[in-house]
């Protein structure tokens, strides 16, 4: 019995962290905290808690933690987060999954982010989240812009003629 637990613990604990069963069909607890991971391991769909702390992620891959529906403590710090656009996915989550734990992301890159809470910061402030509207936007800009110069000047027409014919009568 031991061997098939350490067997099925082999496959779902990712490498490198440490993992243990939170009572019988509760979910697990993955620690991964100073192992010096650069990208979330795959997780169990039944992790309870998720401990990354202190390692070397950057950035998390769109959909990471999409699977983990039963999550509820998680803790990300001490990471040096590149809060570029690419972190958006990972600021996103956390502030439905846990304001706590979105307080305590500090960002180390660029620059003009260092040592900011990632939860401060707006999509505009995530370097290359900024993007110059495509030529058709403003295509759609002056078409709409000629459109309503003209429907005003067909009221203001209609309306000096009304008053002409008002005139006359």
């Amino acid at each position: 019995m031991l061997m098939l637990f350490c067997t099925v613990q082999a496959e779902i604990c990712p490498p490198s962290c440490i993992c243990k069963a939170l009572g019988e069909m509760k979910g697990w607890q993955i620690d991964c905290s100073s192992k010096g991971l650069k990208e979330v391991p795959a997780l169990p769909v039944n992790t309870r808690k998720l401990y990354l702390q202190n390692n070397s992620l950057t950035t998390v891959r769109t959909g990471a933690f999409d699977s983990l529906q039963r999550l509820e403590e998680v803790n990300v710090s001490d990471n040096p987060w590149n809060c570029d656009c690419r972190i958006l996915y990972l600021k996103l989550w956390l502030e439905d999954m846990s304001e706590s734990s979105l307080a305590n992301v500090i960002c180390a890159t660029p620059a003009s982010n260092k040592m900011k809470p990632l939860g401060q910061l707006s999509g505009n402030e995530l370097d290359s989240c900024r993007k110059p509207l495509p030529i058709k936007c403003l295509d759609f800009f002056w078409r709409d812009l000629a459109l309503i110069t003209f429907a005003i000047l067909v009221l203001v027409l209609s309306s000096c003629a009304m008053r002409f014919s008002k005139m006359l009568t």
